[in-house]
């Protein structure tokens, strides 16, 4: 099987459009559909469907898809220990990361990365929602929860520790929380898929933190639009220190219950697919991450 032939097919099944992944590569509009009409008929099955206005993925494309990327990483990776590939790695990261955190943390690298790397394309995917990694066929993806999922492999990125905060102005109008139990009534800013959570006091006391007993007018499913609800007045809310850690340092926000933090030992994962080959330019992309994400005490703090 020609891994050009598989390289175009992913690339136009990425953009759904077989003329630019032609162009991408340096061929024509007729040599790249041609190309793709020999695969079709080499594996017996239509992997594209072209009408005049759209082309779009068949199903059995979709099935194969993901195939034909992990035999693109093999022969990648075959190269790399031969020692036949480029000092240069070449080629696209599909790299999934939540929005939130990507626009605070990872897009103010891309100068740097694209410097040391101008042969590297980075093809972004950013949501807060949780993703599936393997079904959206991504090189590598940033995740919050527990690496939990056998199909999984991952390089710890930072801690990721979550607080409880508010803003000066909220906690002015509507006191401040001395205890757990304090919390009942206020006005809170919900995740929408929080479930309830628990308190550690200063000597080991446990509390839950529930936020059925408090006000939840606001449903959230954007660290971003979290945040900044948070710092209007809106109510409390629960964050990752990564989001609020300069809001908390100016003091535009404030820690409430400072002496209490959440059961919660959350990381940040940088993950893969353990059937994937770690080709060496994903390979790149988590060590850049983490020397220059991975520092940073304060989010553990």
């Amino acid at each position: 099987m020609d891994t050009d032939n598989l390289r175009l097919f992913v690339m136009a099944a990425d953009r759904l459009n077989i003329s630019a992944a032609g162009r991408n590569l340096g061929l024509a509009p007729a040599v790249a559909s041609a190309r793709l009409a020999k695969l079709e008929q080499e594996l017996g099955v239509e992997l594209l469907r072209r009408t005049t206005r759209k082309v779009s993925l068949s199903l059995e494309g979709s099935d194969f898809l993901p195939y034909a990327r992990e035999i693109l990483a093999q022969a990648e990776a075959a190269k790399a220990v031969l020692g036949s590939h480029e000092t240069s790695p070449k080629g696209t990261i599909r790299f999934a990361a939540p929005s939130s955190f990507a626009q605070r943390h990872i897009m103010p690298l891309l100068p740097q990365f694209h410097a040391a790397f101008p042969d590297l394309t980075l093809e972004l995917r950013l949501s807060d929602a949780r993703f599936d990694a393997i079904e959206g066929s991504f090189d590598l993806a940033l995740r919050a929860p527990p690496l939990t999922d056998s199909s999984l492999k991952g390089r710890k990125l930072a801690d990721d520790t979550r607080v409880l905060c508010a803003s000066p102005a909220y906690l002015e109008e509507h006191g401040v929380p001395q205890s757990p139990a304090e919390l009942r009534g206020h006005r809170f800013l919900a995740w929408i898929d929080l479930e309830p959570r628990e308190l550690i006091g200063p000597e080991g006391e446990t509390a839950p933190l529930d936020p059925a007993q408090m006000i939840c007018r606001t449903i959230v499913d954007d660290g971003d639009a979290q945040r900044e609800a948070t710092l209007a007045g809106a109510g409390l809310s629960i964050n990752s220190l990564w989001s609020v850690s300069d809001e908390l340092r100016s003091g535009r926000l404030i820690r409430v219950l400072p002496e209490w933090k959440l059961n919660d030992s959350s990381v940040l994962w940088l993950m893969y697919p353990r059937s994937n080959v770690l080709t060496p330019k994903t390979r790149i992309l988590i060590d850049f991450l983490i020397a220059h994400l991975g520092s940073h005490a304060e989010w553990g703090a």
